[in-house]
C-alpha cells in the first residue's frame, strides 16, 4: 500500500491496515510534511499524532515537482495493491494518481480517495479540515453550551472517515479477490459528518423540532448529563424505563417513575430539570468513588470525568494494554501509542515498528523498485528524493 495521506484521515486509514500486516510506504515531502511536526514531542519535532498514525510504515521522501519523480510514482503504483491519497482531484491528476492513470499502470489497483467534500458537487474544489466538517454537518451547532459554537477536541470527522475508507478498502480487496477488478473507494469528511448526525437530521426533517446546544445534557433521555460530586465530576447515561426506575430508587425518588412527566425517554429529557435537581441533591455529599460504586451497584452506566494524566494511569487502560510505550529517536521517554482498538483472535494487529524518521527507508524502497545504487545517488543529488 502506498500512503500519500496527510494529517489524520489518510494516515489513520493506512495505519489501520498496517497494524493488521499491510506493507505501507508513506510518501513524505523531502523536508517533511506538515503533519510530521504538529504537536512536537521529540527533539526532531515529530508530533504525538504523527508517531501514532504512521507506526508500522516505511518512509520514502519525494519531491513530486521534479520530472524524475513521475517514474518513481509509476513504479510505486505498479507495485501496490492500494493507493491512499487525501489530495485534491486536480493534484491527483497532476501527480498521475487519478484512477484512470493508475488503472493504466495496474488494471486491478484500488484507489482510496479521501477529501473534505467529495469529488463532485458544488463544494468539490473547496479545501477543508475536520473542524470545517464538524461545522457544516451541524455537529458544532449543537456542541457545548448556548452561545459560541464549539468543536469537539477529538477530530471525529477525520477518524470516522478513515474508518469508513479502511472498511471500503477491505470490501474492495475482497471484491478484487472474487472478480479481479479494482475500483475507487471514495470517502469524505462531510459524508462522515452527515452520517454521524443522521438521527438529529432525521428528527429535524420529520418532526420540525429545532434543537439548541445544551452542554452535556442528552436530547433524548434523562438522566443523561455530567454531574458534580463532592470531589470531581461524573457522567451518567440512562435509557429506558427499567434504568430510570433503578435510578429513581437509588436517589430516593421512586415517585418519579409513575409521574406522567417522565413516562418515556423523550419526556424525561424534556423535563430534565427535576431529574437534575434530584441527582444533584443525591450527589452533594458523595465523592466520585462513592457515587460510582452506588451507581454500579444499581447497574447504571456511569464513569468519572478523567484528565489526561488519570487516563494514562487508569487501571482498565493498563489491564487491557490499550497503550503501548514505544521508543523513538529524539523522544526523551517512550511515547504511548494506542494499540489496535479492534482485537482479532486469529490474526491480531500489533505495533511492530515505530513511525519512520524522515526518509528512513528511501534507499531500501528505491532498491525494491529496481533502481541501481548509482541511480539512487543521482536521484539524491538532483534532490528528487
Amino acid at each position: 500500500m502506498i500512503d500519500f495521506g496527510r494529517f489524520i484521515a489518510g494516515p489513520y486509514c493506512a495505519m489501520l491496515l498496517a497494524d493488521l500486516g499491510a506493507d505501507v510506504i508513506r510518501v513524505d515531502r523531502r523536508h517533511g510534511s506538515e503533519d510530521r511536526y504538529t504537536g512536537p514531542v521529540t527533539e526532531g519535532g515529530e508530533g504525538g499524532a504523527f508517531l501514532s498514525l504512521n507506526r508500522n510504515k516505511r518512509s520514502l521522501t519525494l519531491d513530486s515537482s521534479k520530472p524524475a519523480a513521475a517514474d518513481i510514482i509509476r513504479r510505486l503504483a505498479k507495485s501496490a495493491d492500494v493507493v491512499v491519497a487525501n489530495l485534491p482531484i486536480s493534484v491527483l491528476r497532476k501527480m498521475g494518481l487519478d484512477y484512470d492513470a493508475l488503472r493504466a499502470l495496474k488494471p486491478d489497483i484500488i484507489l482510496a480517495r479521501i477529501s473534505a467534500f467529495g469529488p463532485d458537487g458544488p463544494y468539490a474544489h473547496k479545501p477543508g479540515f475536520d473542524t470545517i466538517a464538524q461545522a457544516m454537518s451541524g455537529a458544532m451547532s449543537l456542541t457545548g453550551f448556548s452561545g459560541t459554537p464549539i468543536r469537539s477536541v477529538v477530530s471525529f470527522e477525520d477518524y470516522g472517515t478513515a474508518l469508513h475508507t479502511a472498511f471500503g478498502i477491505m470490501v474492495a480487496l475482497y471484491h478484487r479477490a472474487q472478480t479481479g477488478e479494482g475500483q475507487v473507494v471514495d470517502g469524505s469528511l462531510l459524508a462522515t459528518g452527515v452520517t454521524f448526525m443522521q438521527a438529529l437530521l432525521a428528527e429535524r426533517s420529520v418532526t420540525g423540532i429545532v434543537r439548541e446546544s445544551r452542554g452535556n445534557t442528552g436530547f433524548f433521555t434523562a438522566p443523561a448529563d455530567t454531574y458534580r460530586t463532592a470531589d470531581g465530576w461524573i457522567t451518567v447515561q440512562t435509557i429506558g424505563r427499567d434504568m430510570f426506575a433503578r435510578w429513581a430508587r437509588l436517589v430516593g425518588r421512586e415517585e418519579l417513575v409513575e409521574d406522567p412527566r417522565f413516562r418515556d425517554d423523550l419526556l424525561r429529557a424534556d423535563n430534565r430539570e427535576t431529574i437534575t435537581q434530584a441527582m444533584e441533591a443525591w450527589l452533594v455529599n458523595r465523592t466520585t468513588a462513592q457515587a460510582l460504586a452506588d451507581l454500579e451497584g444499581a447497574r447504571l452506566p456511569a464513569g468519572p470525568v478523567l484528565d489526561l494524566g488519570q487516563v494514562l494511569d487508569d487501571p482498565q487502560v493498563k489491564a487491557r494494554e490499550l497503550l503501548q510505550y514505544v521508543d523513538y529517536p529524539g523522544a526523551p521517554k517512550p511515547v504511548p501509542l494506542a494499540n489496535p482498538a479492534v482485537r482479532l483472535s486469529a490474526t491480531p494487529g500489533s505495533i511492530r515498528r515505530r513511525a519512520p524518521t524522515l526518509g528512513e527507508h528511501t534507499d531500501e524502497i528505491l532498491d525494491e523498485l529496481g533502481y541501481s545504487a548509482p541511480e539512487i545517488r543521482a536521484l539524491r543529488a538532483a534532490e528528487v528524493v
